[in-house]
């Protein structure tokens, strides 16, 4: 949460041309209910499920060959959902501190993420050094890890152009 999957993303999309796909509103579209809606109504667990059919009917149904998609935070960890990831295509982790991510996230408005509602940064940061840390193993296994060790307004525009760098070279 708060790496600039989606802010970036539909930047590294438009400066590649390419379609973008941030699956949180995917889900909503398919499921009538915003994903912090549905895991407060039918739980995480019932979420989780539904988020992976997603996934794997978007990978069937889009046209497009150059597509960029963002998932949520918790998809790489569930199941085999990584593997997912990586027989999809190029899979990439935004690595931040916990501290830029605490800071990033104090930003923004918290009643969008179920999870971190009414917390201060310094909650934040309590809650998401250890969950980072046993999603860490997860993350890792990406095909590409950008560490990303600045926090300021410009972040998301820094990452979308290392990412365009990095795709670019691959392509």
């Amino acid at each position: 949460m708060g790496a600039g999957k989606t802010t970036a993303g539909k930047l590294l999309a438009d400066k590649l041309g390419w379609h973008f796909v941030d699956l949180d509103d995917a889900f909503e579209q398919i499921h009538g209910l915003s994903t912090a809606d549905y895991i407060r109504r039918y739980g995480i667990e019932d979420f989780r499920k539904k988020e992976k059919y997603v996934v794997e009917d978007l990978a069937d149904a889009v046209p497009y060959e150059h597509v960029i998609y963002a998932t949520g935070g918790g998809y790489p960890c569930w199941e085999d959902n990584m593997d997912c990831l990586r027989e999809l295509g190029t899979s990439i982790y935004i690595r931040w501190s916990p501290e830029h991510l605490a800071k990033r996230l104090s930003l923004t408005d918290l009643n969008d993420r179920p999870v971190l509602q009414g917390r201060t940064e310094k909650e934040l940061l309590a809650f998401i050094a250890p969950q980072l840390a046993a999603r860490e193993p997860f993350y890792a296994r990406a095909n590409h890890i950008l560490d990303v060790d600045i926090c300021d307004e410009q972040s998301d525009e820094r990452i979308a152009e290392e990412l365009f760098t990095f795709i670019s070279q691959c392509v």
